[in-house]
């Protein structure tokens, strides 16, 4: 996964990201940005930004505090759930799980991914791709079901739902780029890593 030397950082250990840039086939390093999501996360909606706001807002600090001592391009990345314009944080418990897929079921919400990549401790690059899933009506037995087949996953993403697996069974509709949905647009992000030089063209 270390390039010789790390001209892609990836200012995350999400292991859905580091998954995504090693099956693409991208030389990169992993760090941990060490930023305190859920303070900026409430300094931001104390100052009444909007879910899109927000992951573009947390994609820059962690790109930018990782940069500032990296010489590399650095991608930082953030994704928040909108539904009704209402901001969704994950779920800690699997009866807040529950409670979260009772309120989006039937209804549409929207993903937002956020990219940014930052060089010496200042952006150069920003994206926010936005999806928008339909969850279908499904039962409550159903509910309860995946819940229990798929507990680690509800509590490891912000929507309850990893679409590399069962999660794909709760929609209806689903409109958007997949990959920006597992966390990281590709294409466009590679498109601005080979316009620097750190990707073969």
């Amino acid at each position: 996964m270390n390039a010789t030397p790390a001209s892609i950082v990836l200012a995350s250990t999400s292991a859905t990201r580091i998954a995504l840039l090693q099956a693409a086939g991208v030389p990169f390093e992993a760090i941990a940005a060490g930023v305190d999501e859920s303070a900026v996360k409430a300094g931001l909606l104390a100052e009444g930004l909007g879910p899109r706001d927000i992951a573009d807002a947390l994609a820059e600090a962690k790109a930018v505090k990782v940069s500032g001592r990296r010489p590399a391009l650095v991608i930082g990345a953030d994704q928040t759930l909108e539904l009704n314009g209402r901001l969704f944080d994950k779920a800690s418990t699997l009866d807040e799980a529950r409670a979260h897929l009772c309120e989006m079921r039937g209804h549409t919400h929207q993903l937002h991914c956020a990219m940014v990549v930052a060089r010496d401790g200042a952006p150069i690059w920003r994206e926010v791709v936005t999806a928008r899933l339909k969850m279908r009506a499904f039962s409550d037995a159903y509910l309860h079901g995946y819940l229990q087949r798929n507990a680690a996953a509800a509590l490891a993403s912000v929507g309850c739902y990893q679409l590399e697996g069962e999660g794909v069974q709760l929609f209806e509709r689903i409109d958007g780029d997949y990959f920006a949905i597992l966390g990281l647009a590709l294409i466009p992000l590679f498109d601005i890593l080979r316009r620097h030089g750190a990707l073969p063209a």
